[in-house]
């Protein structure tokens, strides 16, 4: 049996994220999740927050509440990697979360795109372990993003530039390999990530919208790789990262 094999239609599992954590009473149904602390210690710095709830991923991992224009939010910062990613969108389902939107750093598969520019994807390729527990590997090797004409219209209103592509998701950070990038280029996909199959897919089974956008840093298009702008992304990028999440989040129950 392999991994291609390993989906059940069961929808009860062994253990489920109702059996580790209870619905937590006025939680707020729109979740902006980041992978950077550096997000999270922007929204406790501008916005008047209170701890909503907690998730343990080795460490423990707070979920404040807080408000932007009138509406009422929670953020969490994630973990990198499809399998703990899709865990802790689980568990705040379980708690209350219906609307998610996502945001982090990926790598270029294109030269072309300079650091720090704003992308949507469309789809994401599964290389992933994570989403073939939610949707059979028959479904086929992308996962489409149903809210990607929607995170782009709200990027277009701020008069912000973007692109869309394909991404790669992979789980094998270190083995992303000449082979594999041509191929992944040449069906579309012009970025590298870690989660976005995985997101895309636990919405879809769980029945929750999910918003995602990435922001490119490293670049793998060139004789050696080349971190850029990796580790080094100054406040003034994050604020307006965490400005375009917030907007998608504010508009996301009406888009």
């Amino acid at each position: 049996m392999s991994l291609f094999d390993s989906y059940d239609a069961e929808v009860k599992a062994a253990l489920n994220p109702e059996d580790v954590y209870d619905r937590v009473e006025g939680f707020p149904e729109t979740v902006i999740v980041t992978f950077k602390k550096a997000i999270v210690d922007i929204v406790l710095e501008q916005f008047e927050c209170e701890p909503v709830g907690t998730l343990l991923s080795g460490t423990v991992l707070e979920i404040h509440r807080f408000k932007y224009k009138g509406k009422e939010f929670a953020i969490y910062q994630t973990t990198m990697g499809s399998p703990m990613t899709a865990g802790l969108m689980e568990e705040v389902i379980a708690m209350g979360g219906k609307r998610f939107v996502y945001f982090g750093s990926c790598g270029t598969l294109d030269r072309d795109i300079p650091a720090g520019h704003l992308i949507v994807p469309t789809a994401a390729y599964r290389d992933e372990g994570t989403s073939y527990h939610y949707r059979p590997a028959s479904a086929g090797d992308f996962v489409d993003i149903k809210t990607a004409d929607q995170t782009a219209s709200v990027i277009e209103e701020m008069g912000l530039k973007y692109i869309k592509t394909k991404t790669w998701t992979t789980d094998g950070l270190y083995r992303e390999t000449r082979r594999n990038m041509n191929n992944r280029l040449a069906a579309g996909c012009r970025v590298v990530d870690m989660e976005c199959s995985a997101i895309m897919t636990v919405a879809d089974y769980r029945g929750v919208n999910a918003w995602q956008f990435l922001y490119a840093e490293d670049n793998l298009d060139d004789i050696v790789w080349d971190p850029r702008t990796l580790g080094k992304v100054p406040k003034s990028a994050n604020e307006l990262y965490l400005k375009v999440a917030l907007e998608i989040a504010h508009k996301g129950d009406s888009i």
